[in-house]
């Protein structure tokens, strides 16, 4: 048996300050940087709050709070047994928008965080000034996409760049997928899901390093597979559909769409798929040779895109 590292292992030291936030009755760990208006950063699948090192110092010189947080289930938060539906992971972001002492905020999410940034905007608008979404179309839009698709044999199709999603949905082995040889699933998974020139660096050792050992943490893959979980089979049952039905509502804040041009996860018909569910102002930018991780693959230009925009 190996020991699994420890929670407060995630609490990586930079020029940003950890703490405790209590929200929508569960404790959120939180790095923070800056001053200004709030900036709340929502990390992905299989990541943590340092996935946004980069945009904590970036958006904090710029004038911004920035506050990236470890969602429920990963990282130094909170992992409890339930609670890894959409409605509830929509109220511990609007909820840690409030326990932190501001009224409002720009959410700036990738993947699974970008997702949860829509969901946001559309079910507690008022706590929502901007929706920055990475490597995120809209909720419905990615689900129309993956219907439309999974039964077709094409190799390129959206329910097939998501297969980790159908992966996820049997019991136990996918946890110890995930976790096998101190993480290297996560290794395999961030090449895969990459651009070309990203793995080849010696910050992807460090990032890859960063990632396998959080996912590591007691009750952190289980937890993170619980998202995949409820979004599956939430469409069989009568949640599934109030939860679109709400999620229907027009995002009428502005929004900031950034992909790469190189993402297997997101496909381009999916990229162009968010039209119907944007109501206000909207940029869309994809970045030639990047692939699904543009904070990470391009810092600067993302962070520069990310300012730029809030900014406005």
């Amino acid at each position: 048996m190996f020991a699994r590292p420890d929670p407060s292992s995630v609490r990586i030291d930079g020029p940003w300050a950890h703490r405790d936030v209590y929200a929508n009755g569960i404790r959120l760990h939180v790095a923070e940087t800056g001053e200004g208006p709030l900036v709340l950063l929502l990390h992905g699948f299989a990541e943590f709050w340092w996935t946004w090192r980069h945009q904590l110092t970036a958006l904090g010189d710029a004038g911004f709070r920035a506050v990236a947080v470890d969602l429920r289930g990963y990282g130094d938060s909170d992992k409890p047994p339930r609670g890894y539906d959409g409605w509830t992971l929509a109220g511990d972001i609007a909820g840690l928008v409030k326990s932190l002492g501001e009224s409002k905020a720009h959410l700036v999410g990738h993947g699974w965080g970008g997702l949860l940034g829509w969901t946001v905007a559309a079910m507690h608008p008022r706590v929502v000034r901007s929706v920055s979404a990475l490597s995120a179309p809209h909720p419905l839009a990615l689900r129309g996409q993956i219907r439309r698709t999974a039964l077709r044999s094409r190799p390129h199709n959206q329910a097939r760049a998501l297969g980790h999603l159908f992966r996820a949905q049997v019991p136990m082995a996918p946890e110890r997928w995930l976790t096998r040889d101190g993480g290297a699933t996560v290794e395999t998974l961030l090449r895969g899901w990459s651009g070309e020139q990203w793995p080849r660096s010696r910050e992807f050792a460090e990032a890859a390093e960063r990632y396998r050992d959080a996912v590591l943490v007691q009750g952190t893959a289980h937890c993170s597979l619980e998202y995949y979980r409820w979004a599956m089979r939430s469409q069989l049952r009568g949640e599934g559909r109030r939860f679109s039905e709400a999620l229907a509502r027009t995002v009428d804040v502005p929004v900031l769409q950034v992909y790469g041009a190189a993402d297997p996860c997101v496909l381009a018909r999916t990229r162009d798929a968010s039209g119907p569910w944007i109501g206000g102002r909207t940029e869309k930018h994809e970045l030639a040779g990047i692939g699904h991780f543009p904070h990470e693959e391009a810092p600067t230009a993302t962070s520069e895109l990310l300012t730029g925009f809030v900014k406005g």
